[in-house]
C-alpha cells in the first residue's frame, strides 16, 4: 500500500506541475470552456497513454543509446506546442462568445505524443516507483494503469480550473490577455523543457 502511495504521489506531483500539457488544458478550458475542450482533453489523455506505453516498453534505453533521436524528438515537440500556444493566443472575442476552433483531439494527442515532459516525467516514475509483483510485465501494466487515473484526474482539473477563470474575462480585450498570458506560459514552458 505504501508504494501505491507513493507512486500516486510522484505522478500527481509530476504531471499536475506545470507544464505543457497542464498549461494547454488550462488555456483551452479558459478559452473555449470544459465543454468545447474536452476533445482536446480525450487527445492529451490519449497521448499519455501511448508515452506510457513507449515508456514501460524501454523508450528510455532508445534514448539513451541514441541522443540524437531523442534531440529530433524534443525539437518536433516544441515546435508543436508552439503551435498550440498560437492557437490559443489567436482565437478572436470575449471568453463568452469565444469564436475560432477550439484545439480537438488530434491536437491533444500529438500534444502529449510529443511532449519531452510526458517522457521524462514516466522515465522517473517508471525507474523510482514502479509496483513490484511477480511478473516484470504484471508491474509494468499496474504502474501504468495507476499513473493513467492519476492522470486523468489531474488533467481533469486543469482544463476544469482554466474554465472556472471565464467568467473573469467575458470582455474582449480582457479574454485577449487570458489567452497571451497561457500561450506565453506554454510557449515558456517549452523553452524550459528543452534547456533542461
Amino acid at each position: 500500500m505504501e508504494l501505491i502511495i507513493s507512486l500516486v504521489l510522484t505522478t500527481t506531483l509530476l504531471l499536475g506541475s506545470p507544464g505543457p500539457a497542464p498549461l494547454a488544458l488550462a488555456g483551452v478550458g479558459a478559452s473555449f470552456g470544459f465543454k468545447r475542450g474536452t476533445g482536446f482533453l480525450a487527445g492529451i489523455l490519449a497521448g499519455l497513454l501511448v508515452v506510457i506505453t513507449l515508456v514501460a516498453a524501454g523508450l528510455g534505453t532508445l534514448f539513451s543509446a541514441y541522443p540524437s533521436v531523442k534531440l529530433l524528438c524534443q525539437l518536433a515537440a516544441g515546435g508543436y506546442l508552439i503551435f498550440v500556444a498560437y492557437k490559443i493566443a489567436t482565437a478572436e472575442g470575449g471568453i463568452a462568445n469565444q469564436t475560432g476552433q477550439a484545439p480537438v483531439f488530434r491536437d491533444g494527442f500529438i500534444l502529449n505524443l510529443i511532449n519531452p515532459k510526458a517522457y521524462a516525467a514516466f522515465l522517473a516514475i517508471f525507474a523510482n516507483n514502479m509496483l513490484q509483483t511477480q511478473s516484470p510485465l504484471m508491474s509494468a501494466i499496474m504502474t501504468g494503469a495507476v499513473c493513467f487515473m492519476v492522470a486523468v484526474i489531474v488533467d481533469t482539473l486543469w482544463m476544469a480550473a482554466g474554465a472556472k477563470l471565464r467568467p473573469l474575462f467575458a470582455k474582449p480585450k480582457q479574454a485577449k490577455w487570458l489567452r497571451l498570458f497561457f500561450a506565453c506560459a506554454l510557449a515558456g514552458s517549452v523553452v524550459i523543457a528543452l534547456v533542461d
